[in-house]
């Protein structure tokens, strides 16, 4: 009786509408129309994709479809294989500066980013651009039906001028702002050097609203205790006082 309970509760799961808010529901069918007929690429990307530009756009079906196209034609020219292979970001990967294990209490996933792992005198700035859209793209990828939001840890001990890349760091963020629009869930900063706070304000004029309400600086002293707040010791990371391995994000 119970195994049928469940089989009729996930197939009405199945059967309800991705967005469940009328007005944006029939917003998101007006961009489809809109954009099938300038790209046929639109067929193959959900309501709730159409819905992110939407949002993006200010529920401006016309800014927010200009917004979109401007995406697709963006994909073709970095994904058009639907995918970006390992072996062309072999030297970022060999950094192992990112990686991807477990979920917060919501069921967001958790990203982590080392900033001392990055050194871009060593590096290829076309590389990195391609190494974040794969890295956005594996994310995503990991996300349940519904789920459309992760989290990220930017962990910034050691980092200093060796480190810093702002050309990177405001290229990532285009890609993210402008690609990947109502992804982030939260950035949570933690040891952050002083240093930093400098190539912050350097940044900060090009991160938009809705991202700056997203980043938490989390102070040393409450380092733990603050990421427990949204996170499960079992799913925090060891090096933050939870007991998730560590797990690049190549491997995960």
């Amino acid at each position: 009786m119970e195994k049928k309970e469940n089989k009729e509760a996930a197939a009405e799961y199945e059967n309800e509408p991705l967005i469940k808010d009328e007005l944006e529901r029939s917003k998101v069918k007006i961009m489809r129309a809109l954009c099938d007929q300038e790209d046929p690429l639109t067929k193959d990307v959900d309501d709730l994709m159409i819905r992110r530009f939407l949002r993006a756009g200010g529920l401006d079906t016309e800014k927010a479809s200009k917004l979109f196209l401007k995406y697709l034609t963006w994909k073709r020219s970095y994904l058009p294989k639907g995918h970006i292979s390992e072996s062309e970001i072999a030297n970022d990967l060999s950094h192992k500066k990112v990686c991807m294990q477990g979920h917060d209490k919501m069921g967001r996933p958790i990203v982590v980013a080392f900033g001392n792992r990055h050194n871009p005198s060593k590096g290829n700035p076309e590389e990195f651009k391609r190494f974040v859209v794969y890295t956005l793209e594996k994310i995503c990828a990991r996300m349940p039906r519904g789920e459309e939001k992760f989290v990220v840890i930017g962990d910034l001990q050691g980092w200093g001028y060796t480190h810093s890349d702002i050309r990177g760091y405001l290229a990532a963020l285009s890609i993210l702002q402008d690609c990947y629009p109502g992804r982030l869930g939260k950035i949570y900063v933690v040891h952050a050097p002083y240093l930093f706070m400098k190539v912050r304000k350097l940044i900060q004029p090009f991160v938009d609203s809705n991202t700056k309400q997203r980043i938490v600086f989390v102070e040393n002293k409450k380092l733990t205790s603050t990421l427990l707040e949204d996170i499960e010791e079992s799913q925090l990371l060891d090096i933050f006082g939870g007991k998730m391995p560590l797990v690049p994000i190549q491997d995960s």
